[in-house]
């Protein structure tokens, strides 16, 4: 990734509101005060967005006067050597002298009959909110953790999940305005998505998003998308509105 994306990634990152209103566990780095992306900073790792997300929040949480990193990406197994899970962040708040468990995340969903659907629809808001609550956040609270981090007390949880939600504006679909009880940010239902039978509703050109620039957007205009064929594409309009194509198949059963 090049590195003015990379820069701008961090700082979208630090800068845009969660996908949730927040209350606990909801967490946000909007608040939080850290130096900008190193000028000499590069990526190798993992590739897929969610790794390089993951890199970023780390890096600025890292940055920051507030928090110290206790250690991340914290496998826990067993006794057979089975996987019970990960953990994302330990972080020691230097502001409250408490430990924190961070799980951070990035997702794009659509929504389509009341459900929000990723753009892999086995994928779904839902089931990762209530997966993240009830396991992920829980994984700090095992005794695992204990062999390998010993903490006088259980970590406070805190959940980041960024983002943005997609509408289909050819369609009259009421808009939730929670999930699981806990209420969604409506000043990021900011997307578009629709069928390729709508592709001429949209009206205007669309530019190929590649992963990592999903939540940032692109500034080549060089080049317009034709009709997607049998895949979903993300795109954008020269004007900044994001959009999905999905076949006219999504989200299946």
């Amino acid at each position: 990734m090049a590195l003015n994306q990379l820069q701008r990634f961090y700082q979208w990152i630090a800068d845009s509101p969660p996908l949730f209103y927040l209350q606990p566990p909801f967490a946000t780095l909007e608040d939080v005060s850290a130096a900008s992306l190193n000028e000499s900073e590069e990526y190798k790792g993992n590739p897929r967005l969610g790794f390089l997300y993951q890199h970023l929040c780390t890096t600025l949480l890292e940055n920051s006067q507030r928090y110290q990193i206790i250690a991340d990406e914290i496998q826990l197994n067993d006794d057979n050597g089975q996987t019970i899970g990960a953990i994302d962040l330990l972080l020691k708040n230097t502001e409250s002298n408490q430990v924190e468990h961070w799980e951070v995340a990035i997702k794009f969903y659509l929504l389509h009959k009341g459900i929000w659907y990723g753009p892999n629809a086995h994928d779904q808001l839902h089931k990762k909110l209530d997966r993240m609550l009830t396991h992920q956040l829980k994984m700090s609270k095992r005794p695992e953790l204990q062999q390998i981090v010993p903490l006088d007390t259980p970590p406070e949880e805190r959940l980041l999940m960024q983002g943005r939600l997609y509408i289909n504006p050819f369609s009259t679909e009421t808009t939730p305005t929670e999930c699981l009880g806990f209420e969604l940010n409506p000043n990021q239902i900011t997307g578009f998505w629709c069928y390729k039978s709508q592709w001429d509703l949209i009206g205007q050109p669309l530019y190929h998003l590649h992963k990592p620039c999903w939540a940032i957007g692109t500034d080549d205009f060089s080049q317009p998308i034709e009709k997607p064929s049998d895949r979903f594409i993300h795109a954008q309009t020269k004007d900044g509105q994001f959009w999905f194509v999905v076949p006219d198949s999504w989200p299946g059963n």
